[in-house]
C-alpha cells in the first residue's frame, strides 16, 4: 500500500448523516471560543482532544459534552482515521461487511477503510463496528494507518506483550515515544481504549509524523497533514496593533486566539507593537513559542530613513540618501547591519529595499524612501541592499511591484493607474525587479496600481458603481503571467497592505482576498479583518474557487522560505537573545556606518559661483528657521554642539510666525529648513520657504536652504542662491548638513533625482 504518495491532497471537513442515540453527533470542530465542558477529569488529554476537535476528526456529542472516558467501537475509530485520512473519498456502493449495511451510519468510513487497507474484518465476513477497540488494536490500526517503522527509543518494561499478537505493532509505536505502559510494567494490550486515549493517541501520532516531515523537509508530506485551516493560515500575515484598544506589546489572549483560531503563518510589526529592543526580543520570542510547530514569519517595514521601526536601533539615513552617496558597498553593508539588527530581535522579514524608481516629483507616497530616478542606480544599490540583508539570515522582500515609482495617487489612499507602455515598463519600472529575480531575491511585494498595459481588465467598484482598472496585487496577468511567467520568478509573492483604500474600497475585503490568492498572491498583508479573510479563503477552497494546487503550491513556498532562513532551527533562549542585544542593536560600528552614509550623501542644491553652500563663520549670530518648532530645536542643538569653538549665537524661528522676519534682520546666517514628503510637491505650500529665500536674497544674508525631504525645492522655490539637499530629517543626515555648513565637511553627494517638471 502507497499510502504516502496518496497523502498529498487537502483535508477538509467531512460530515456524516444525522446520527441518533448513542453515537457520535459529527457537527464538526470545537471551535477554540466553545471548547468542551466535561474534561475537568481528563486534563490529561486536553489538549490532544482540543486538537484533534480543530482538524474536524473528532466531535462532541453537543452541549459541550465530549464524554472523554466513553469507550471507542471499531467503527468510530474507522471513522477517525477516515477522517483525518482520506476525508474526499466515496464509499463503495456494495455491502463490505455482512454485519454493516450500507445505511449504518458509519458505512462510509468503514467501506473506505477497508477500501485503503486501514481495517480488517473478521474469518466471518463481519466487521463488529460496535465491539469496543482495544490498546493492542488500536496500536496495529495506528502503525498500519501511518506506515510506521520502528524508532530508537527502548521498548523494555511491557511485560505482557512479547507474546501478544500485537506485539509487533506495540513495539513500533513503543520505540517512536507513542505509546507507554502503566507503572506495574504492563501495557494491558486487551483493555478497551476511551474516547480520550484514541484522541491522545492519534494526536501523538500526527505530530510525531508532522515532526519527522519538518525534520526531512518534506514539506509536500507536512502539507497533507495540515487542514485546509492551517494551510490557508499559513497565507495570512495580518498587524496585531491593539488589542481591547491597547497597544499590543504582549501576548494577549486575542493574539492566542488568533495564532490558534486561523492558524497564523506570520504577522508584521509596528511601532506600536515596540516599547523597547528588550520588550521586542521577549514579544517576538514569545511569539514564536505559542506558534506551534509552524514558525511564524515575523515582518517588519526596516527601510531606514523616513520609514523605520527599529527601537534603539540604527535607523540609517535612508534610501535616497544611499542613491546620493552612490556607493554600493555602504548599501550593502547599510542592509547587513539592519539585517543583524532584526535578527537579534527576532524579526526574519524585511519590506525592503524600495525598488520603485522615483522619476515623478508629485508621487506622494515614495520620494526619498526610493533610490533615484535612475533605474541603472535603483537597480546597484537595491541588488547590494537585498544581498545584505540576506547575509545577515534575513527575506528581503523588495516592492512594489511591478513599480509605485511614477504616480501622483498613494494607494493607501486610492487607486492609481499607471499608463505608460509595456517598452517603457522594460526600460524603467521594470529593470530593477528583473536583476533581482536574476539574483535570487525570494520575496516580492505587490502593488496595488493598475497597470493597463499588461492588464487592462476592468471591474465594477464596491464604493461607487464605476469601472474601475484590476490593480497588480489582483491581476493574474500580473503576477502569474508576468512575474512568474515571463520573469521565471520562483519565491514568495506577499501582497501589500490590504487596509490600503485602493484595495479595500473598490473590490471588499472578502473578495479581494481570495482574487489576490487566485491572481497568484502567496501571503495577504494586514487584513482588514484577518479571521473573515482566513474564512474567505478557506470557504474559496471548499467550493473549489481557490484551486487546492495553488495553495498547496503557496504554502509550499512559504515553508521552503522558512526552512531556509533557519525558522525550523531551535530558537536560542531569551536569556541569550536578550544578552546579545546591546552588542548589536544601535553599536559603534553599526553608527559608524550611518554616520558615514549620512556625509557622503549631503548634496549641493544651490551655491554662489559654484563655490559650495554659503558657510557658518565663528561669532555668527544664526537664526534656524523651519515649519516646526521640534525640527528647529534638532539643528540648534546640533549646531551648538558641532560648532561649540566658534562663539555662534542661536535663535528659533518658526515660518509664518509674525516675529520671523525681524529674526532674520538681525541674523548674521540663516538655516532655512524645508521638508516635503507624503504630498504631491506641486500641490505642496512653498510660499512660506520662498518668502524667506526672497527676504534673505534681498538683505543679502548669508544662508542655506536646508531639504530635509524630498530635494524637489529647486523646481518650486526660485532663486535660491545657496542650498543642501540631506535626505532626511533625522539626526545623521542633520548632524551631515550641519557639518558641511560649518566647514568641517566637504558635500560630495550628487542628486540622484532628475530635477524636471
Amino acid at each position: 500500500m502507497k499510502r504516502r504518495q496518496s497523502l498529498i491532497h487537502y483535508k477538509t471537513i467531512a460530515f456524516a448523516s444525522t446520527i441518533a442515540g448513542a453515537v457520535l453527533l459529527w457537527a464538526g470542530p470545537a471551535s477554540a471560543e466553545a471548547r468542551f465542558t466535561d474534561l475537568q477529569y481528563s486534563k490529561w488529554a486536553e489538549d490532544s482532544i482540543n486538537y484533534m476537535a480543530n482538524r474536524g476528526t473528532v466531535a462532541g456529542y453537543g452541549n459541550g459534552q465530549f464524554k472523554p472516558e466513553g469507550r471507542v467501537t471499531r467503527a468510530q475509530a474507522a471513522a477517525f482515521l477516515v477522517r483525518e485520512l482520506y476525508p474526499e473519498q466515496q464509499p463503495d456502493t456494495k455491502q463490505t461487511y455482512s454485519d454493516v449495511s450500507t445505511s449504518y451510519p458509519f458505512y462510509r468510513e468503514i467501506s473506505i477503510a477497508a477500501r485503503n487497507g486501514l481495517t480488517g474484518g473478521f474469518p466471518d465476513g463481519t466487521f463488529h463496528p460496535d465491539a469496543p477497540i482495544t490498546r493492542a488494536e488500536t496500536a496495529a490500526l495506528l502503525t498500519r494507518a501511518y506506515e510506521l517503522t520502528n524508532g530508537n527509543q527502548s521498548t523494555a518494561g511491557l511485560s505482557d506483550t512479547a507474546t501478544h499478537w500485537a506485539a509487533e505493532p506495540i513495539r513500533t509505536m513503543s520505540s517512536n515515544g507513542l505509546i507507554g505502559g502503566y507503572s506495574d510494567g504492563t501495557f494491558r494490550p486487551n483493555q478497551s481504549v476511551s474516547r480520550a486515549e484514541f484522541t491522545v493517541f492519534m494526536t501523538r501520532v500526527i505530530r510525531f509524523e508532522r515532526a519527522a516531515a519538518i525534520e526531512a523537509h518534506d514539506w509536500d508530506k507536512l502539507i497533507s497533514y495540515m487542514t485546509v485551516s492551517e494551510q490557508v493560515g499559513q497565507m495570512l500575515m495580518p498587524d496585531i496593533r491593539q488589542y481591547n484598544g491597547k497597544a499590543t506589546t504582549t501576548v494577549n489572549d486575542g493574539i492566542k486566539s488568533n495564532l490558534h483560531d486561523q492558524n497564523l503563518g506570520g504577522l508584521i510589526i509596528f511601532d506600536k507593537n515596540i516599547i523597547d529592543a528588550k520588550q521586542l526580543t521577549t514579544f517576538t520570542h514569545d511569539l514564536q513559542a505559542e506558534a506551534g510547530d509552524i514558525p511564524l514569519f515575523l515582518g517588519i517595514d526596516q527601510e531606514g530613513g523616513v520609514v523605520k521601526r527599529i527601537p534603539g536601533g540604527t535607523n540609517l539615513p535612508g534610501q535616497m540618501a544611499l542613491g546620493a552617496a552612490g556607493d554600493a558597498s555602504l548599501a550593502e553593508a547599510a542592509a547587513r547591519l539592519t539585517g543583524e539588527e532584526l535578527k537579534a530581535l527576532g524579526l526574519q522579514v524585511n519590506f525592503a529595499p524600495v525598488l520603485d524608481i522615483n522619476s515623478n516629483p508629485d508621487n506622494p507616497i515614495i520620494g526619498m524612501r526610493s533610490f533615484s530616478s535612475n533605474p541603472d542606480l535603483v537597480t546597484k544599490l537595491g541588488l547590494s541592499t537585498i544581498r545584505g540583508l540576506q547575509q545577515s539570515g534575513v527575506v528581503a522582500a523588495v516592492k512594489h511591484f511591478p513599480g509605485h515609482g511614477d504616480t501622483t495617487v498613494d494607494s493607501h489612499l486610492g487607486l492609481p493607474v499607471l499608463n505608460h507602455t509595456r517598452e517603457r515598463l522594460d526600460s524603467v519600472e521594470l529593470k530593477p525587479f528583473k536583476a533581482a529575480i536574476g539574483s535570487g531575491v525570494e520575496m516580492i511585494m505587490t502593488a496595488h496600481i493598475a497597470f493597463p498595459a499588461v492588464d487592462n481588465d476592468h471591474v465594477t467598484s464596491l464604493k461607487d458603481g464605476s469601472s474601475v482598472p484590476i490593480p497588480a496585487t489582483l491581476s493574474k496577468k500580473v503576477l502569474t503571467g508576468l512575474l512568474r511567467g515571463e520573469l521565471g520568478y520562483e519565491g514568495v509573492i506577499i501582497s501589500d497592505a490590504f487596509t490600503m483604500e485602493a484595495i479595500a474600497d473598490h473590490f471588499g475585503e472578502n473578495q479581494a482576498v481570495v482574487r489576490a490568492a487566485q491572481a497568484g498572491v502567496d501571503i495577504i498583508l494586514m487584513p482588514q479583518d484577518s479571521a473573515s479573510a482566513h474564512q474567505a479563503l478557506v470557504q474559496a477552497v471548499k467550493n473549489g474557487s481557490l484551486l487546492e494546487a495553488s495553495v498547496h503550491d503557496s504554502v509550499k513556498r512559504i515553508l521552503e522560505l522558512k526552512a531556509k532562513y533557519g525558522l525550523f532551527d531551535p530558537q536560542e533562549s531569551l536569556s541569550t537573545q536578550l544578552g546579545a542585544l546591546s552588542k548589536v542593536v544601535g553599536s559603534n560600528a553599526h553608527r559608524a556606518v550611518e554616520t558615514e552614509i549620512a556625509e557622503k550623501a549631503v548634496t549641493v542644491l544651490a551655491s554662489r559661483n559654484s563655490a559650495g553652500p554659503d558657510l557658518i563663520q565663528a561669532g555668527d549670530r544664526v537664526v534656524i528657521a523651519a515649519a516646526d518648532e521640534e525640527q528647529a530645536k534638532q539643528l540648534q542643538k546640533q549646531l551648538t554642539q558641532a560648532g561649540s569653538s566658534m562663539s555662534l549665537k542661536t535663535d528659533i524661528a518658526i515660518i509664518g510666525q509674525a516675529n520671523t522676519n525681524a529674526l532674520l534682520n538681525n541674523a548674521d546666517y540663516v538655516i532655512a529648513a524645508s521638508y516635503q514628503f507624503r504630498n504631491v510637491a506641486s500641490q505642496f505650500d512653498w510660499s512660506g520657504t520662498q518668502g524667506i529665500i526672497d527676504y534673505l536674497n534681498g538683505k543679502s544674508k548669508r544662508y542655506a536652504l536646508l531639504s530635509l525631504g524630498n530635494p524637489y525645492e529647486m523646481l518650486y522655490v526660485d532663486d535660491v542662491r545657496s542650498g543642501l539637499a540631506v535626505y532626511g530629517k533625522q539626526e545623521p543626515n542633520t548632524l551631515a548638513g550641519i557639518k558641511v555648513l560649518l566647514g568641517q565637511l566637504e558635500p560630495k553627494g550628487v542628486l540622484p533625482v532628475t530635477l524636471e517638471q
